[in-house]
């Protein structure tokens, strides 16, 4: 057995281990002084409403059941959550123009966004999990006018929790290379030391994705956001104090205290002995606000938030079928006879429905259609 050590040298021991374990503050006691808990549960609470109206406008793209739980929010460095990657992803950068200053970033992964995009036009979304994902031009409009959608719809509900108008700028996609490292930090804008939030979100997509969305708050972005919340709260507090002060005053300042004796139905008495005299008062003082025939009219903006999503037109001259037999007899040169006439309407068809007729005519060399006739929607197929 080896020499024993003195409880002096013991305890100078310890002193330096707790010293070496001080030096370094764990994640959670930096969350708690840069970002209270309280104010933390605040910016999950915000996403948890936004991410809540984001997905039912994602559903009406996709037309697949969209799950987004519950948000973790955390503090940390750019350089922490750079190391959480291992494969490419998409930021798209959200600015505020009316209402709120400073832009956030939405980070998704490539594979992701790849589906999204994918299914917005008409795919199946079909993307294999370990498949090597290129994300062409398309791919970055698709996913961004997705994200336009999402965060307006998103932007109405802060709206309503501020209570002033909340307004957007059109969100930019880029593409984060974390392997790259200062090329994604200067995509970003955030320096590897800076803190951030990140408010993440678990999301799925039908049976086509089960993965993460982040939500990027730049720290000063993060703190005003708490504080107009704050305040906004207390002040619809304050406004409730202030109407219900003067309710019960009429009633208990109305009657004597001597015909309180003698009434038949004294004032002290319980609310239901007293319900026959004083119910038709409380009835006229429960006035509806007249219809305003403005409001069905406004619910009609909400229509708004799908009119720039792409679909795909096609015209149909007509149509003949063919045995395998004589298709594979095809040449250059082999004419097919079609089941429409010379000159008869050809179909216009917007994602696999028949919606219009029209003709064919040339316009600077290249062939249009006018269109002459609308479908009713009870012969569409």
């Amino acid at each position: 057995m080896g020499e024993m050590l003195s409880q002096a040298e013991l305890d100078a021991l310890l002193g330096n281990v707790m010293e070496d374990v001080g030096d370094e503050p764990t994640s959670d006691v930096i969350d708690a002084e840069v970002l209270s808990p309280e104010d933390q549960d605040v910016l999950g609470e915000v996403g948890n409403i936004n991410m809540g109206t984001a997905a039912t406008t994602l559903f009406t793209l996709l037309s697949h059941k969209v799950l987004i739980t519950t948000p973790r929010v955390n503090v940390r460095t750019w350089a922490e959550l750079s190391a959480s990657y291992d494969r490419p992803a998409v930021g798209i950068r959200v600015g505020y123009k009316v209402g709120l200053r400073g832009s956030n970033i939405l980070i998704l992964k490539d594979r992701d966004v790849k589906i999204i995009a994918d299914l917005m036009m008409g795919g199946t979304g079909d993307v294999a999990p370990d498949a090597e994902v290129e994300l062409n031009d398309l791919d970055m409009s698709a996913i961004g006018e997705a994200m336009n959608q999402m965060v307006g719809s998103a932007s109405t509900s802060l709206s309503s929790m501020i209570k002033q108008k909340v307004d957007i700028d059109t969100p930019h996609p880029f593409i984060l290379d974390f392997s790259t490292g200062g090329m994604a930090l200067e995509a970003s804008g955030f320096a590897p030391e800076e803190l951030i939030v990140s408010v993440a979100f678990r999301m799925e997509i039908g049976d086509l994705i089960d993965s993460e969305i982040m939500q990027i708050y730049p720290m000063d972005f993060a703190k005003e956001l708490v504080r107009i919340l704050k305040v906004n709260m207390m002040g619809e507090e304050d406004d409730i104090m202030a109407t219900a002060q003067p309710t019960p005053a009429p009633a208990v300042s109305t009657p004597p205290p001597a015909a309180a004796a003698t009434a038949p139905v004294p004032q002290p008495a319980p609310a239901y002995t007293a319900a026959p005299a004083p119910l038709p008062q409380n009835v006229q003082a429960a006035q509806f606000v007249p219809f305003d025939p403005q409001d069905v009219y406004r619910q009609k903006e909400n229509m708004d938030i799908i009119m720039d999503v792409p679909l795909e037109i096609s015209v149909e001259l007509g149509r003949t079928h063919k045995r395998i037999s004589e298709i594979l007899e095809f040449s250059p040169g082999t004419v097919l006879e079609l089941d429409k006439l010379a000159g008869e309407p050809i179909d216009i068809i917007v994602n696999g429905k028949f919606v219009a007729k029209g003709d064919v005519v040339v316009i600077d060399e290249n062939f249009g259609i006018r269109i002459t006739e609308i479908i009713s929607a009870d012969k569409r197929v």
